[in-house]
């Protein structure tokens, strides 16, 4: 087994786990089996019960854990399944070893830091690094640690001494440890300094720990002068500075750092013994996503002249090959109400859900953020300049996304999104409390249940249409939801879904919710037009929502974000998408496929991958290749 261990200086929030990411990205497109871990310093058992202003959103694995959203990184980055235990965290360790002397484990002996703590670490470490997190089952080759914070920070003390004594554990030729730092560039003067990533290195080394590698974070590209400095005072090789400033997309970050020989240095330094140099369609897929992302968000062309409507031309673009045909911007703003939309991480999963299915659509992506409590009558009166400005907000956008989320603050807010949507004939899409709330909102103002809500609001609602479930303990906070991958049988081929999915009779998508649909409620509601087209297993929990006779008025109790892919868009999401720009009667007519007339009324740029090229390898002699041959696959 051979490790990465990523480390942050100078300040948190400079990217480890989208650089610890494209660690992986990279060797997986070299056909390396990867496997990640994220070490957070913070006391918690988990970030199950973090507020989401605290420490951005908190993120479900297939088994339930309720862990930090740099694992959802590793999982959309590399196509692979974590567990809990692929999050450790200070509480985690330290209860493990008082429970160990609690039965007397440790006969008798002193328990300290050193050696319990930090062998305890180590032995977490070695042990999860091995259980299979791909659709092979077998177990990954390298495995990539994240720790969490910033060199020096006295939580982390543990964890910095645990790695310096696994690499001698270990031995050299299987530990690397790579050290992102920031390069700051003052405005005063414009220059990088490199002073605060020398002092942090020096902090690193003289905790035990010297890097093999340090990524040099920056807004605006760093000079070769700037990286042979960093170079020279942190006793370094060239090679072994990366710089990363900041991107067009977190997909390009991957592609920056292979272009600076990172696949060399990593097989030399892990004896890896990869096939070098790898082909140059190795990472095609990646970079052609990367690319199709740049081109929905860009507001201009690229650089290719256009042709002849209808013929095909192909041209090199920043290693993408690109047919180009005449072009029309297309652009699709949706709103999404929710009550944490101070902090966009709060809502990571389902921005990225978002993104993944734009990208798929081809259409640029704007995100309309609504405060929910904005929404709602009182604010009005409290603040009418929010208030009509969260409404002008709402009205404006191609289609609306009512996300998860717990307690009061905001639930009549969206309400009043969900009977807009539902009036107005606007496309809409509720997930967990989305769906609950959507719900109440029908079971108002079409079953004139005045005061129907849910027993999380108002306990003592004459009309509970939405309750607690068994498994929530009330007297305790921790782990006590539906928590994890569950399956959810289609019990309509009429379904919307059902289509979106494929046809398929079931799915399996992750939950995490204390709260459900009143089943005494349902042939009411379904009787009113307000259809249950997905259940349980069981045929007791109501797991999908669809309106007769609208456009797209969906929600479901799960959590179709964490499943999300950047290279597989989630189902639910796609059909937002393709709704709010009038395309999803033409995806399901074609069995949820796209081509360029569904895409847009105009032809727009079609990025092709390598076995795309391969297919057309017959018509290629027809075709102009210009300064695009040497990058046909």
């Amino acid at each position: 087994m051979k490790y990465i261990l990523v480390t942050g200086g100078v300040i948190s929030g400079v990217g480890k786990g989208v650089i610890a990411s494209s660690f992986g990205t990279i060797l997986k497109c070299c056909g390396v089996r990867v496997t990640c871990i994220k070490i957070d310093p913070y006391i918690n058992i988990d970030a199950g019960t973090f507020s989401p202003y605290e420490h951005g959103e908190t993120y479900v694995l297939d088994d339930g854990g309720e862990v930090d959203l740099d694992l959802g990184n590793y999982e959309r980055f590399l196509d692979v399944t974590l567990h809990r235990d692929n999050n450790i965290t200070t509480g985690k360790i330290y209860q493990q070893v008082i429970s160990k002397e609690r039965k007397g484990d440790y006969l008798g002996k002193t328990v300290q830091v050193v050696p319990h703590i930090t062998d305890a670490i180590q032995e977490w470490v070695e042990r999860i690094a091995h259980i299979p997190v791909d659709e092979s089952n077998e177990a990954p080759q390298v495995c990539i640690v994240e720790l969490g914070g910033t060199i020096g920070d006295i939580e982390g003390m543990p964890f910095v001494e645990a790695f310096r004594q696994f690499q001698f554990r270990v031995k050299r030729e299987n530990f690397c440890c790579a050290h992102v730092s920031l390069v700051p560039q003052p405005r005063s003067t414009g220059e990088p300094k490199t002073k605060p990533t020398q002092s942090s290195v020096r902090e690193l080394r003289g905790l035990g720990l010297s890097p093999d590698l340090i990524v040099c974070r920056s807004e605006k590209p760093i000079g070769q002068s700037v990286r042979d400095k960093v170079s020279n005072f942190c006793h370094v090789g060239p090679e072994q500075v990366i710089c990363i400033h900041d991107l067009s997309s977190v997909y390009r970050v991957p592609i920056l750092m292979e272009g600076q020989g990172l696949v060399d240095f990593i097989s030399e330094r892990l004896h890896l013994n990869l096939t070098l140099p790898q082909p140059k369609s190795y990472m095609m897929k990646w970079r052609n996503l990367a690319d199709r992302f740049d081109f929905t968000q860009s507001q201009g062309a690229p650089d290719v002249e256009p042709t002849e409507k209808g013929s095909i031309e192909v041209v090199r673009r920043e290693s993408c090959c690109v047919v180009g045909v005449d072009l029309l911007r297309k652009e699709v703003t949706i709103a999404l109400v929710g009550k944490y939309t101070k902090l966009e991480d709060s809502y990571a999963s389902v921005l990225k859900a978002l993104q993944h299915a734009a990208i798929e659509v081809g259409y640029k992506l704007n995100v309309s953020l609504i405060e929910a409590a904005n929404l709602e009558k009182e604010m009005k009166m409290e603040d009418p300049v929010m208030y009509h400005k969260a409404w002008q907000t709402l009205c404006k956008s191609n289609g609306v996304i009512v996300p998860g989320g717990f307690g009061k603050r905001g639930f009549e807010g969206k309400l009043e999104a969900c009977q807009w949507c539902r009036e107005m004939q606007r496309p809409f899409l509720g997930i967990c409390l989305g769906l609950q709330s959507a719900v109440v909102e029908f079971s108002r103002n079409v079953l004139k249940l005045d005061k129907a809500n849910s027993t999380e609001v108002d306990p003592d609602t004459p009309h509970p249409l939405i309750i607690d479930m068994p498994e929530h303990n009330q007297g305790q906070m921790g782990g006590t939801m539906r928590l994890g991958k569950r399956t959810t049988v289609f019990t309509s081929d009429k379904s919307v879904m059902k289509q979106l999915y494929g046809n398929k009779q079931s799915v399996e998508e992750r939950h995490r919710h204390r709260f459900e649909v009143n089943p005494k409620y349902v042939k009411q509601l379904e009787a009113a037009g307000l259809k249950f087209t997905g259940h349980d297993t069981e045929n007791k929990r109501m797991e999908i929502l669809e309106l007769e006779n609208h456009p797209y008025y969906v929600a479901t109790q799960y959590h179709p974000e964490y499943l999300s892919r950047p290279l597989k868009p989630s189902a639910p999401f796609m059909g937002l998408i393709l709704a709010s720009v009038g395309k999803l009667k033409q995806y399901l007519e074609h069995c949820n496929s796209l081509n360029p007339s569904d895409v847009s009324e105009d032809s727009e740029f079609l990025f092709l991958s390598a076995d795309d090229l391969e297919a057309m390898s017959t018509s290629v002699d027809k075709m102009r290749l210009d300064s695009a041959t040497d990058n046909m696959a």
